[in-house]
């Protein structure tokens, strides 16, 4: 179809079964349903829908989350088509409880939630990023909760915090998924991302990735060869590790490896 775009796939973040970005003119979709929670951006004009029978509206200053196992079709309300975003979310992950006051109410007007929505789809569209996507989708899954009228967990104590930074801490090189960090603690991965934050200033994706810049700085400087750097210190590969140093740096891992060599390599001062 003329316009149209689509892309899709399957990040390997718990909770997430798929992720698609598409723009459509003239495809509408039929009623069906899905097995997912439907969290829907739209970027680009407007979206109409039926769910469960009745009328709705989906725009781009609004977040739309569609409950699994119920109907619903799509279609343009706009001449132009639509852009939207898509994360579809395993049926726990929202609690399936919430099913009923998502179809009274699957429109959500929160600037909030859209950006958080937002940087979520930032950070699983490309690999190395998993914690960070997990820390995301807990604070995401959170608000959709709030706002579905879930009760708020109490906060926990700060020495879940410290508990988890020892996991980080003894899990660098290898990583560690939100959920098997929440599991191991009996946390909820929200409870997780909270505590850290609240305890530590920064969330614990942003505290692993400093740990592994630390760690390939001690790397590059101990004189390890840049190309095994990456791996050596957790990283996806050398683009990842290259991408982030220089976020964090500045420079290039070679050049800052670069900068230490000529340095020891240089003569010592006369005298």
């Amino acid at each position: 179809m003329e316009g149209q775009r689509l892309r899709a796939w399957r990040p390997a973040v718990p909770g997430v079964a798929e992720v698609l970005h598409a723009r459509f003119v003239t495809h509408a979709y039929p009623p069906h349903t899905h097995d997912a929670w439907t969290l829907l951006v739209v970027d680009d004009g407007a979206i109409r829908y039926d769910l469960d029978r009745h009328g709705h509206g989906a725009v781009a200053d609004q977040v739309t989350l569609l409950p699994p196992h119920v109907p619903h079709d799509g279609r343009a309300a706009t001449p132009g088509g639509f852009v939207k975003r898509v994360v579809y979310l395993d049926a726990d992950v929202v609690g399936r409880e919430l099913t009923g006051a998502a179809v009274d109410h699957p429109a959500l007007a929160d600037p909030l939630l859209r950006r958080r929505v937002a940087e979520l789809h930032r950070v699983l569209d490309g690999p190395g990023e998993e914690l960070h996507a997990e820390s995301r989708l807990a604070l995401v899954v959170d608000r959709l909760r709030s706002h579905l009228g879930a009760p708020h967990p109490q906060r926990p104590p700060r020495r879940l915090a410290q508990d988890l930074r020892d996991l980080l801490d003894a899990h660098v090189t290898s990583g560690l998924t939100l959920e098997a960090a929440a599991a191991r603690l009996g946390a909820h991965p929200t409870h997780l991302v909270r505590a850290f934050t609240a305890a530590f200033g920064l969330p614990p994706h942003a505290y692993l990735v400093g740990r592994r810049v630390d760690r390939a700085r001690a790397l590059l400087l101990a004189g390890h060869p840049t190309a095994g750097v990456a791996a050596e210190a957790g990283f996806y590969d050398q683009a990842h590790l290259t991408r982030t140093f220089r976020r964090y740096l500045g420079t290039t891992p070679a050049k800052f490896a670069g900068g230490a060599a000529r340095r020891a390599a240089a003569p010592p001062p006369a005298g």
